[in-house]
């Protein structure tokens, strides 16, 4: 059955998203805030700025006018940066209707509050009614999921109906969709392994070699598990598609922003010049600004996180960040394991 809906966002993430929704043959209305990148995309059916080469469906249409894009879809497709979703979440408020389905797809920590963009968007609708909410999230660089190369995803909503629903919205045979229903799990699987892609960015930058890459990826998905299950998190979220996936593919790809930046930042540019040239959202920066304070706070360690803090807010020399990393006291690796089996008990 086909479905109206509307993708808010025209970064590569929204575009590939919208391009997903196109295949399936479901019209789709994509929110720009450019009026010259929502006429590139009517006319030439492209998005060149973001996607290089990719053709998109000819039933998406592009439009800077939210209420055009928002006031008649089903689906409402959240993929902006994370900084954006409040002022997006007020602006679309006019528009949400009871059989609205929220799905965002931003990955990020506000660092003011420590909210989730969940918990965001719920404490700017407090007391709207619409149908539930959901997040995508899992291992999915835009650029092969618009090339239609094979990508798995995880969805976890609100309820089972809205999850399931959204599972059906988006899969089709290059973009398969699992469910998964610990919410909370999924979205900081999200948001978290954006840190630890800057680390492993920042260890190619200082010409460290794989042995190097292992350890920060694997101490880095300790850390990601440590703090979600201190919030409630299924420990077992963190080992599938939105954890470890993501992890993965977010740390090893020269496509992923976060491991960009760090590699320029371990090659001795400074956080600025960076984030300048780029030109672009680098998740991975706010997020460890949020999550340094975020997990103090809470008492929960992080040592890599707080690291990376210390490299991109204090300006600690990335080789002393390493060195102090290696020299932290004697630990049993399974320490986290055996806390997390005697809570259970």
């Amino acid at each position: 059955m086909k479905k109206q809906a509307a993708v808010i966002g025209a970064g590569s993430w929204g575009t590939a998203l919208a391009s997903v929704l196109g295949q399936n043959q479901h019209t789709v209305r994509l929110w720009c805030r450019r009026e010259a990148l929502a006429e590139e995309i009517n006319t030439t059916h492209r998005n060149e700025g973001y996607l290089k080469g990719i053709v998109l469906p000819e039933n998406i249409m592009a439009t800077t006018d939210i209420k055009e894009a928002a006031e008649e879809a089903s689906y409402i497709v959240l993929a902006v940066p994370s900084g954006a979703v409040r002022k997006i979440a007020r602006d679309l408020m006019p528009y949400l209707q009871q059989d609205t389905i929220i799905v965002h797809a931003a990955k990020g920590i506000e660092p003011e509050s420590f909210l989730r963009v969940s918990q965001i968007l719920e404490e700017e609708w407090a007391g709207l009614s619409f149908q539930g909410m959901a997040v995508l999230s899992g291992p999915s660089h835009a650029e092969e999921v618009a090339e239609q190369q094979p990508t798995t995803v995880a969805v976890s909503g609100t309820s089972e109906q809205v999850q399931t629903r959204v599972q059906e919205l988006f899969m089709n045979q290059a973009f398969r969709v699992y469910t998964n229903d610990d919410f909370l799990g999924v979205e900081l699987g999200g948001a978290l392994k954006n840190i630890i892609a800057l680390g492993i960015g920042l260890t190619s930058g200082l010409g460290y070699g794989d042995n190097a890459k292992a350890a920060l990826m694997t101490r880095g998905l300790a850390e990601i598990t440590r703090l979600g299950t201190h919030l409630g998190a299924s420990p077992l979220t963190f080992t599938g598609l939105s954890g470890l996936g993501d992890l993965i593919v977010t740390c090893t790809s020269e496509h992923s922003r976060n491991w960009r930046a760090g590699n320029q930042i371990g090659s001795g540019k400074s956080l600025e010049d960076v984030l300048e040239q780029m030109g672009m959202v680098v998740e991975g920066v706010r997020t460890t600004e949020a999550v340094y304070h975020w997990s103090r706070s809470l008492g929960v360690e992080m040592p890599i996180t707080e690291g990376l803090y210390k490299v991109l807010f204090e300006h600690v020399p990335p080789e002393k960040m390493a060195k102090s990393l290696m020299e932290r006291g004697k630990k049993n690796e399974k320490e986290h394991s055996i806390m997390l089996l005697d809570d259970n008990n």
